[in-house]
Order: structure tokens, then C-alpha cells, then sequence
């Protein structure tokens, strides 16, 4: 396409494949239309229920195989993970900077989950939840919250992702979890309008609030 002339340069026909640009500043364009250039992407999925949220397995679905092909040779990866029964908001990405930051207790990321358990959340429980929950197996949890709804079911916010974390606190209380779905990751909810298997690209905006500790 360079040897035909068609790409351009900030508006100079380009006429060698190794020239160096500042993808910042230089605005580059094929056939006239200009090409967009991001280092980094980020994607929000509502994952469904019975999909892994990995890169790759041999024998089952995972959030990668719900990608058009070509988002699958972007190289992203989950960010975090939800268990294989548990749906609703995961992130996406090639920025494992970025990944990081969202998954460490450290930045203070909430993650707000709706769960429906097996019995009623109690005001013992809510406490129990402010204080942090020692599971089954001696591992003391940081403090998180725990809202009961009219509807018998709860909203837990935690800042930390063990494993089975969400269930195995609501469990340690005798409260077993039969359904979850993640809500939101610090400032960002999951797009209502997206159905389960279903994905977008993030605003510049959205991506901002995902850092976000309100």
C-alpha cells in the first residue's frame, strides 16, 4: 500500500515502510481516511454463565473464544478472573500495567457483587463482613461490605479477589451462594444494554472510573 501511494504522512504521500513517526502527533492515513493508533485496549464483557475467564483451555469455552478473531489476535487477556458459574462485568485487555493496578488490594478497587445465597443476610453478618471474615481454612479477609436487599438476596463489595472469595465468605457465614453476578469495578457498572456473551470497547471516560475508589 506505501509503494502505491496510498498512505500519508500528516498529509505527505509516505514512500518508504520504515519510516519513523510519532504515533502522538503524526496523523497517518490510507486512502485519505485516517488510521487510528492505540497502544493499549480495554474491553468490557458481560461474561455468561459455563465460560472460563481464561486465555486458552483444551476442553472448555473461555471469554477469548466469545472475541471476533480479530480481537483474539490482540493479544488480551482477563483481567482478574470470575469463576466459571459467575456472570456479569469483566474486563479485557492487552495493559498488564494497568491490570495489575485494578486486581491489587493495594489501589483500593472495589468490586461490587450481587449474590442470592441460601438463607438471609443478618446484621450479624453485615458486622461480621466490616470486620473481615476468617474463612474456613484460617484466611483472614480485608474488612468489605455487605448490604441485604428486600428481595432476600445481598450486594457484597470487596476489594481483594481470592479465590471463590465472594462464596466463600457468604459460606463461612452459612449463607452458600446459588447465583453471582459482578456489578461493577470501582467507578465502572456493566453496560445493561450488553446481553451475556456480549462485549465493547471502553470510553476514555469509563476506563478512568475503573481506578476509581467510589
Amino acid at each position: 500500500m506505501i509503494k502505491a501511494g496510498r498512505v500519508t504522512v500528516d498529509g505527505v504521500v509516505a514512500v518508504s515502510p520504515e519510516q519513523k513517526l510519532d504515533p502522538d502527533f503524526s496523523v497517518v492515513a490510507l486512502d485519505g481516511e485516517t488510521v487510528g493508533y492505540k497502544r493499549f485496549h480495554y474491553y468490557m464483557i458481560n461474561k455468561p454463565d459455563g465460560v472460563l475467564s481464561a486465555t486458552d483451555d483444551g476442553k472448555q469455552r473461555t471469554v477469548l473464544d466469545l472475541l471476533s478473531p480479530e480481537l483474539r489476535r490482540m493479544g488480551l487477556f482477563p483481567v482478574g478472573r470470575l469463576d466459571k458459574d459467575t456472570t456479569g462485568l469483566l474486563l479485557l485487555t492487552d495493559d498488564g500495567e494497568f491490570a495489575h493496578r485494578v486486581i491489587s488490594p493495594k489501589s483500593e478497587v472495589v468490586k461490587l457483587y450481587h449474590a442470592v445465597t441460601e438463607g438471609t443476610v443478618t446484621e450479624a453478618d453485615i458486622e461480621a463482613f466490616r470486620r473481615g471474615v476468617v474463612l474456613g481454612d484460617g484466611t483472614l479477609c480485608l474488612p468489605a461490605e455487605l448490604e441485604a436487599l428486600e428481595d432476600g438476596s445481598c450486594l457484597v463489595s470487596v476489594m481483594e479477589g481470592k479465590y471463590h472469595q465472594v462464596k466463600r465468605m457468604l459460606a463461612s457465614r452459612g449463607k452458600p451462594v446459588t447465583k453471582l453476578e459482578r456489578l461493577s469495578i470501582g467507578g465502572l457498572k456493566l453496560d445493561k444494554m450488553l446481553k451475556y456473551g456480549e462485549y465493547r470497547e471502553l470510553t476514555e471516560s469509563e476506563l478512568c472510573s475503573v481506578l476509581s475508589k467510589k
